[in-house]
């Protein structure tokens, strides 16, 4: 189940952080959108099981469940009834009244609710939560702190002639404030990735926690509770052992050290630029570099020193080593395994084992490879195919018998067909017979058919038998003369019939039979 699935991979991340990061309880849970407590309760469990750090590569999300959670532990959660906080808060204004008074009328409602010490460390929680005022303490190495520019740069493109605005990405550490700023085309996952990786190349290194803002590349849904963190940025996270702990919605006092490194390169690097022309993105960030050297060697009004001299002196050192190969970008998406066993990465199709068809994995795809993982495991790996609309299949990933164990076979496609009329039947059995594997075409098929759906059968007959008079024997090609309402226009009769095909993978439809 994808809540099983998503609960494992953050008690993955808390024992990541707390033996590869040696942060604290505190720190650990709110990178993870949890309770102090259940930080411990996670790292008392994985003591107890006896298991080591790094967990063995075979481990799967469901081995290490069984190993950390009772059977009835897993079926558990904490469906508490939750207490009425503003009331509590109110109520805690009168005189004599106390929490444990609250807690006490509180049990009494519902006596499977909180007990005591989790009903203080939740109120606690809540009124943390009410207007607060940080005064931010940031200690060498911590934290760094990225974002956008709210300024962009026009770009006078010699390609094409025309003006493009060009993003500012800027990332700023805690302590010294030392900055790093570079232009991109866009503020899209591959840009958002490639600016923090030339930022740490940049500082030589990476502090404990990186704070982003809740830019949609980074963070997948900008909750103000739990942010879900974008499953790319957290692999990359991973890769340089840094905690993502993204600031709140609409709190910009979290990210108070961002948002000022905004404000001073806005005003000492794209103010300046204001009037100069560039006619390249290497131009401007060559432009970018040289008034960044001068903002971080500029004095601090009333502080000693300067950005970077107070970076060589106190923050180069506690930054933590950069890896030695830097992260390969890499994107995650979440598919559903179709009734063909493949699943769909940006209109190709590959191949996963049978025993997954309806299940949904994780897909890591770069530009050469694509990776699938069930539960954390890896299940299916293929060399990355942009041909759209064909499949990269496996045999191993194919059932022994198809009528065996699929539910679905090519004359079930057929028979279905064939009730709609002989030229869907037609069709069918030609897109079936042009595949290597007729499963290859399931999923074709499945989405000719439903269109019935939509159109009606004898709209889905005309529109078939003009595909096959066009040769245009596809999904798209039939939906497309749905749409455009071509079934519905008389076919031109061609002069001569044309010839037949020969070929050795079209079968013809006495296959079926």
């Amino acid at each position: 189940m994808p809540g099983e699935r998503v609960t494992m991979r953050k008690v993955r991340e808390v024992l990541r952080l707390k033996f590869d990061g040696n942060l604290s309880n505190r720190k650990i849970g709110k990178s993870c959108c949890l309770g102090k407590s259940t930080v411990a309760d996670y790292l008392e469990r994985f003591r107890r099981s006896g298991l080591s750090w790094p967990l063995k590569d075979d481990l799967d999300d469901g081995s290490l469940e069984r190993l950390l959670f009772s059977p009835s532990e897993v079926q558990s959660c904490e469906n508490r009834p939750t207490p009425d906080w503003t009331y509590i808060h109110s109520e805690l204004r009168r005189k004599a009244v106390t929490l444990m008074l609250l807690w006490q009328e509180y049990k009494q409602q519902s006596p499977d609710g909180y007990q005591y010490s989790r009903f203080c460390e939740l109120y606690g929680q809540w009124k943390g939560k009410i207007d607060p005022v940080m005064r931010q303490v940031h200690i060498a190495g911590e934290k760094t702190f990225v974002d956008y520019a709210g300024m962009t740069v026009t770009v006078n493109d010699q390609s094409t002639g025309k003006p493009k605005e060009a993003q500012v990405f800027i990332a700023v550490l805690g302590a010294s404030s030392y900055t790093y700023a570079e232009a991109t085309w866009t503020q899209s996952l591959p840009d958002w990735i490639g600016s923090h990786i030339r930022a740490f190349a940049f500082f030589g290194g990476v502090s404990k926690v990186l704070v982003p803002d809740n830019l949609k590349s980074g963070v997948t849904k900008a909750c103000f509770y739990e942010p879900d963190i974008n499953l790319t940025y957290l692999e990359m996270a991973r890769h340089y052992g840094i905690a993502v702990i993204p600031a709140r919605a609409a709190k910009p006092k979290d990210k108070a050290k961002a948002e000022a490194g905004v404000l001073l390169a806005e005003r000492w690097i794209l103010a300046k630029l204001r009037n100069r022309p560039f006619f390249s993105l290497h131009q401007l960030n060559e432009a970018i570099f040289e008034l960044l050297e001068e903002l971080n060697n500029r004095g601090f009004q009333k502080l000693a020193g300067s950005r970077k001299s107070v970076f060589e002196s106190c923050e180069r050192a506690a930054l933590m080593p950069l890896p030695a190969v830097a992260y390969q970008f890499a994107q995650w998406k979440i598919a559903r395994v179709n009734i063909d066993y493949h699943i769909e990465v940006e209109r190709h199709y590959y191949s996963v084992p049978y025993q997954l068809i309806h299940k949904q994995v994780d897909v890591r795809y770069t530009d050469t490879t694509v990776e699938c993982f069930y539960k954390n495991k890896r299940v299916a790996s293929h060399i990355r195919s942009h041909v759209p609309g064909y499949h990269t299949t496996v045999k191993e990933h194919m059932p022994e018998s198809h009528r065996k164990w699929l539910e679905w076979s090519p004359q079930r496609f057929v028979n279905w067909a064939a009730k709609i009329g002989p030229d869907t039947r037609a069709l069918i059995e030609r897109i079936l017979g042009s595949r290597v594997y007729p499963q290859q075409a399931f999923r074709s098929c499945l989405g000719i058919l439903r269109l019935s759906k939509s159109y009606g059968n004898d709209r889905l007959e005309a529109a078939s038998k003009r595909a096959l008079a066009i040769g245009a024997v596809s999904y798209r090609s039939v939906e497309s003369i749905l749409k455009n309402n071509l079934d519905k226009k008389p076919l031109r009769q061609p002069a001569d019939d044309p010839p037949a095909v020969d070929h050795g993978n079209i079968r013809g439809a006495g296959y079926y039979n």
